[in-house]
């Protein structure tokens, strides 16, 4: 009986081993899940951003009796904000060609200008709202207002979003170094800092070169 017992019990801790092999999982995380989940988010950004576009073109031209784009827009100031986000995209090029030669002090350096230029950016549009705010151009003034301060206030929030997870990569590169797992975080950042400035390049284009033409 106690033969038995050993040998079922020898049995049951084979079996569990067996079984502890053959479901072990080494990885939880899927080779490119990440990114591929990312490219998902930016498409769900796409379509976002496509329907701000879509209202802004349908209440462009609404101005309610107040003023239009030709009155309001400075184009001087916008082709200088413009400027700081297509070249902080470079930069950013730099950082990721630092990060892939191991180099982190480049990598910072390089992320550390761009969240600079990120943050004139940022400045710069804020200095724009509150300036068309000062003379009365507010959101609520006509549906061409709403639309603008809609589609323009969203590209804002999301250039301030990639700020913020910019400068929580450059604590966490120091503490972990040029990790896989830092390298995917940059990756999937810079592909939402590129799309940030192609969709300034639709924004520049439809919303401010369009808007001051009669």
């Amino acid at each position: 009986m106690s033969n038995n017992t050993a040998t079922l019990s020898s049995n049951h801790g084979a079996a569990g081993a067996d079984t502890g092999a053959r479901y072990h999982v080494r990885d939880h995380h899927p080779e490119n899940g990440t990114l591929l989940g990312f490219w998902i988010y930016l498409m769900s950004d796409c379509l976002l951003f496509a329907s701000l576009f879509a209202s802004f073109a349908v209440l462009g031209r609404n101005y309610a009796g107040g003023p239009s784009g030709a009155e309001l827009f400075d184009l001087q100031l916008v082709a200088i904000n413009t400027a700081f986000l297509l070249v902080s995209s470079i930069t950013f090029g730099f950082a990721m060609i630092a990060a892939q030669a191991k180099n982190l002090a480049k990598t910072q350096l390089w992320l550390g200008v761009t969240g600079i230029l990120g943050a004139c950016f940022l400045a710069l549009e804020i200095y724009e709202f509150y300036h068309l705010i000062h003379q009365g151009a507010g959101p609520a003034r006509s549906a061409f207002l709403t639309a603008f301060f809609s589609l323009v206030g969203t590209h804002g929030l999301h250039v301030l979003f990639g700020i913020v997870w910019l400068i929580t990569l450059m604590f966490q590169l120091p503490k972990h170094g040029i990790t896989p797992e830092n390298m995917r975080r940059l990756s999937c950042l810079s592909m939402f800092w590129h799309f940030l400035d192609v969709v300034w390049i639709f924004v520049f284009t439809f919303v401010y070169l369009m808007g001051v033409l009669p």
